[in-house]
């Protein structure tokens, strides 16, 4: 079996159980809801126990349950522009301010990145009279270029 068959198998079962993720994150446990999400999509992985929880919650035998443990190999898009349109709208995010998030977090920080590995995210429903929001909150580690 390979990740991407196992991603489809287990939104296969999510859909049959009538699950939602915040659902299925609180029966697996120890981790964020973004985080468990994203193990179970294939671009993290899961510790034993939560691989054993998610296994029995959605009929996964061994060999699933031990590829959720194995590190994956991450990115999940193809490498064209995404066509997905709530993706893209995070394309477009990027292709209209990334040159402005980068000059402002350097100018802050100096020369250097954000770490995606030392990361945190939260997405919120923030209420609002002309359309409900949705609210990001991206933190990550910065991490200088060093001098040698």
């Amino acid at each position: 079996m390979t990740r991407d068959e196992l991603t489809r198998k287990v939104l296969a079962s999510k859909r049959a159980k009538d699950l939602s993720w915040k659902t299925i994150v609180a029966e697996i446990g120890g981790g964020s809801t973004v985080y468990v999400t994203a193990a179970l999509l294939g671009q993290m992985k899961l510790r034993s126990e939560q691989a054993e929880r998610a296994a029995a919650l959605l009929g996964l035998g061994a060999e699933e349950r031990s590829l959720l443990q194995e590190i994956p190999y991450r990115g999940s898009l193809p490498g064209s522009v995404p066509t997905d349109p709530l993706i893209y709208r995070f394309y477009e995010l990027v292709q209209v301010y990334g040159t402005t998030w980068k000059e402002l977090i350097q100018e802050e920080f100096g020369d250097g990145i954000m770490s995606a590995i030392d990361f945190e995210m939260a997405i919120e429903r923030e209420s609002d009279p002309k359309g409900d929001r949705v609210k990001l909150m991206l933190s990550g580690k910065f991490l200088p270029y060093r001098e040698y």
